[in-house]
């Protein structure tokens, strides 16, 4: 795999993750808004999706379908923002 392959791997992977985790979390318009949205906040901050590919990667040596693979990566996202927002309390 080429640098420009594996650029643009990571680049669908962190696309598929970042659309996976909005569809999971409820949309910050709903009530309780304030809760709904510090959660978009937390998830949805930023970062490189570091632990997501990782997940993609042993999933596709696995042969596993990528979209129970997004299903597993968003809950090891959501896991570790857990584990961020509880560290700061």
């Amino acid at each position: 795999m080429s640098q420009n392959d594996f650029a643009d791997w990571m680049r669908q992977i962190q696309q598929r993750t970042e659309a996976a985790l909005g569809n999971a979390l409820p949309d910050a318009s709903l009530a309780p808004t304030q809760l709904h949205a510090a959660m978009r906040y937390a998830v949805l901050g930023g970062g490189k999706r570091v632990r997501p590919l990782l997940v993609h990667a042993a999933g596709e040596i696995a042969e596993a379908p990528a979209e129970r693979l997004d299903h597993a990566a968003c809950a090891v996202e959501l896991i570790h923002a857990y584990s961020l927002v509880h560290d700061d309390m």
